[in-house]
């Protein structure tokens, strides 16, 4: 991972609206990725009371284009909302629909700067695990991963549930 910076924005009146898009800014990130982690949105001071303030964010989901409030904030009842937010493409718009503000947004924009050496060496050890995945144990066998099942249980071993079991042995 590369360097961490504080991201910090202020919306202040109905219908504004902040873009984060840090790939205009090439010169200084080149071969980047970037992510946009949000920690804490707060009402401001000023706020009036008894408005109600709703931050929207509208980005890309898997498919589409998403467009959801992220926080509803009241003086008197609701002056902040923690978040664990993380927007990993560009562009994010943060756009107060309602209410006039201040409402401030903070958290941490990431840059990843890769090289071509750390994507090969990435792609090495991927290749790595694969062909780890039959090693030889100390006999020279070769041993198998064990799949786990999807309910969280152990492992079943290759001879069966009860195959370490010496009780159930039959005499």
């Amino acid at each position: 991972m590369g360097d961490e910076y504080f991201y910090g924005v202020t919306l202040g009146e109905a219908g504004a609206s902040v873009t984060w898009d840090p790939v205009g800014n090439t010169e200084e990130y080149q071969n980047a990725n970037y992510k946009l982690q949000i920690k804490q949105i707060l009402l401001g001071h000023t706020a009036k009371e008894g408005e109600y303030n709703v931050v929207q964010v509208e980005t890309m989901s898997l498919r589409d284009a998403v467009k959801i409030p992220i926080a509803v904030l009241k003086v008197g009842e609701t002056r902040s909302v923690l978040t664990d937010l993380e927007f990993p493409d560009a562009p994010v718009i943060f756009k107060l629909v309602e209410g006039n503000g201040p409402v401030h947004i903070h958290g941490q924009h990431i840059p990843a700067s890769y090289d071509i050496e750390d994507i090969e060496e990435m792609e090495e050890e991927i290749l790595d695990e694969e062909e780890g995945d039959e090693d030889d144990d100390e006999e020279g066998n070769a041993r198998k991963k064990v799949k786990l099942s999807t309910n969280n249980s152990k492992p079943v071993p290759k001879g069966g549930a009860n195959s370490n079991n010496k009780n159930n042995k039959k005499k």
